[in-house]
């Protein structure tokens, strides 16, 4: 596959290259690294498929073609994958993650009161077990991503599911189009990823509606509610779609250019170009370091110097 030079920086390792591993989709979307399977699981959403790429042989492999359109995922505390479906408009747990296991996912949550969620996309687990998840519109707005379907709440919220007390709660209302989110090493922040640039209708008329492009940053109080937002970054070009935090708390985001790499004050350290559109990224790889990138049509890698702040959470929550 072809290699990209990349410029040096200490957050890459030394003489590390960007490398596409697999290729063949239409927008790759939501990666996961799968431990068991030494895999990296992710999204091509406009096709309706998972797909799966191994670190042992190199192999791209179909986990699903009638895949109700799933987007975000990440691992619960058991290691199992906790997916955001579109096509069902629910958050669901798979947890046949073994090697050779096949995907047989079942929905965790699929509404707020009556009214059924939006189309949610993208997901963390909190090291309390609580599934926090965003729930853009688009899934039900745009044709390739979902079905069409109408807003029943009324907004786009982020929610948090306590799954003991089968309990959702809406944390974030004040983000027009939450997409990506994650939490600070010690959870006590919450960052969220406005892609409202993009409307989830291309040809909406409202110009009453927010158009943004920033991260935003909460302050997570009792491990359950998110309080004094703020923005904390304007991603250009383009817009935040996927991000991920690591164990120092520099936020790692996608974007137009590639990954883009911030500073928790917001200063901007590193920008990664990828020769494709970016959506998402995930830590993977034995030790953490190598990270996945789903762009466009292609999964890329390059190896870091750093690894994901959800793998100390769970730490802390083993103990």
């Amino acid at each position: 596959m072809p290699e990209h030079p990349s410029a040096p920086h200490h957050l890459v390792e030394e003489g590390a290259r960007l490398e596409r591993v697999a290729t063949g989709a239409t927008w790759a979307e939501g990666p996961v690294w799968l431990p068991r399977r030494r895999a990296v699981r992710f999204s091509d959403i406009h096709t309706n498929r998972i797909l799966e790429y191994s670190e042992e042989t190199g192999e791209l492999t179909v986990v699903s073609d009638d895949a109700e359109y799933t987007n975000g995922r990440t691992l619960d505390l058991d290691g199992h994958v906790v997916e955001c479906s579109h096509g069902r408009r629910a958050v669901q747990r798979d947890t046949a993650v073994g090697p050779g296991d096949a995907h047989r996912p079942i929905t965790l949550v699929e509404r707020f009161g009556r009214a059924r969620l939006n189309s949610p996309n993208d997901v963390v687990v909190a090291s309390d077990g609580a599934i926090w998840f965003t729930d853009p519109a688009y899934g039900i707005k745009r044709p390739v991503e979902g079905h069409a379907g109408d807003e029943e709440y009324g907004d786009r919220y982020v929610f948090r599911y306590d799954e003991k007390a089968d309990a959702l709660t809406p944390v974030v209302i004040d983000v027009e189009a939450p997409n990506g989110l994650a939490f600070s090493p010690d959870e006590s922040l919450l960052y969220v990823a406005d892609s409202s640039l993009s409307p989830a209708d291309p040809d909406t008329t409202d110009t009453a509606r927010p158009r943004g492009h920033s991260i935003h940053v909460y302050d997570v109080v009792e491990g359950r509610h998110a309080k004094n937002g703020r923005p904390l970054v304007e991603v250009s070009p383009g817009l935040p779609d996927g991000i991920r935090v690591d164990v120092e708390g520099r936020i790692w985001s996608s974007s137009l250019s590639g990954v883009q790499v911030f500073t928790p004050d917001g200063e901007r350290l590193l920008d990664l170009a990828v020769p494709e559109k970016t959506a998402n990224l995930c830590f993977g790889g034995d030790d953490g370091r190598t990270l996945y990138i789903a762009a466009s049509s292609s999964l890329y890698r390059i190896r870091t110097t750093t690894t994901d702040a959800s793998t100390a959470a769970r730490g802390r929550a083993s103990r």
